[in-house]
């Protein structure tokens, strides 16, 4: 299963290295990012495999919820089809 990660917020140092890290630590692999920066605004937008991991899509996003509230940046986490059902046009 594919799901997709987004990272926004103030830009500050670490924020790739802090959810990369917990990503690899729980063998989640990223197939594709993006990241900007616009104005001291961090955007990041990863698609990952959950096909080998060793946490579940819930367990994901309560570790990146705290990754989120140290950093002071909003991570959502959703599955891949139901992020395509709501960005359809």
């Amino acid at each position: 299963m594919n799901a997709i990660i987004t990272v926004v917020g103030s830009d500050k140092v670490g924020i790739i290295a802090r959810v990369t890290a917990l990503l690899a630590e729980h063998n989640v692999n990223i197939a594709d990012i993006t990241q900007t920066v616009l104005s001291g605004n961090f955007v990041m937008m990863m698609m990952v495999s959950m096909d080998s991991a060793d946490i579940s899509i819930d367990g994901l996003r309560g570790m990146l919820a705290e990754i989120s509230g140290a950093v002071g940046v909003e991570i959502n986490v959703m599955a891949e089809k139901v992020f395509s059902s709501m960005n359809r046009i």
